[in-house]
């Protein structure tokens, strides 16, 4: 009786895969993605739109990526790694920009920044030793922010912001929907610290039970 060799050893998957090509791409928009977002001070409509379709893509991608990698057993190590820093690189110049052109204060950004980079530095660090299981806070957390920051990323007037050139929207239209999205914003932020503090809460676990 015969075995096929490829039953007993894992499949080697390439690198250079579609789920992969994705993931480099979003790395990729996010310097065109930045300069979009602070063009003309973040005053211009055109750009501001301009942006929202590239931070749009990138958040598509992000779960199309994910979605062909497990289907198709293409999770590599490369993959591993850059897809949450892609996801950060493009959340993160998003918050900061937003920050610049005074749609997101200043202190939210840092303590978002903070709580998604330690994680992801942390996640990295235990990645061979502890398997961390996606959590529903996690991707609750993850849905609020793409949806808020997407929200954010269009003209939307508020106040005496952007000088008058956001008036292109009927009535009050503009600033309910620039309020709504930050509503969701602060709901993003409170899911991020519990997402973080509960993955803190299960690598610490797992390491007590493999000690």
């Amino acid at each position: 009786m015969t075995t096929d060799p490829t039953s007993s050893e894992q499949r080697q998957v390439s690198n250079f895969n579609i789920a992969n090509v994705l993931t480099t791409l979003r790395i990729i928009m996010v310097p065109f993605f930045g300069w979009a977002l602070l063009h003309d001070g973040g005053d211009s409509v055109t750009w501001r739109w301009v942006s929202f379709v590239i931070f749009a893509i990138a958040m598509i991608t992000d779960k199309i990526d994910g979605d062909l990698a497990r289907k198709h057993d293409l999770v590599t190590d490369f993959g591993k790694i850059a897809d949450p820093i892609a996801d950060k690189a493009i959340t993160g110049m998003a918050f900061i920009g937003l920050s610049i052109v005074g749609d997101i204060w200043w202190w939210v950004t840092i303590v978002v920044l903070l709580r998604e980079w330690s994680v992801t530095l942390l996640r990295l660090s235990v990645l061979k030793s502890v398997v961390i299981p996606a959590a529903m806070s996690g991707k609750i957390k993850t849905v609020l922010q793409a949806i808020a920051l997407s929200g954010l990323t269009w003209p939307l007037p508020h106040g005496d912001a952007h000088g008058g050139a956001f008036d292109i929207w009927p009535g009050p239209l503009g600033e309910v929907l620039f309020y709504a999205s930050q509503v969701l914003l602060a709901g993003a932020v409170a899911m991020t610290l519990w997402s973080g503090w509960e993955f803190v809460r299960e690598v610490r676990n797992q390491r007590v039970r493999t000690a």
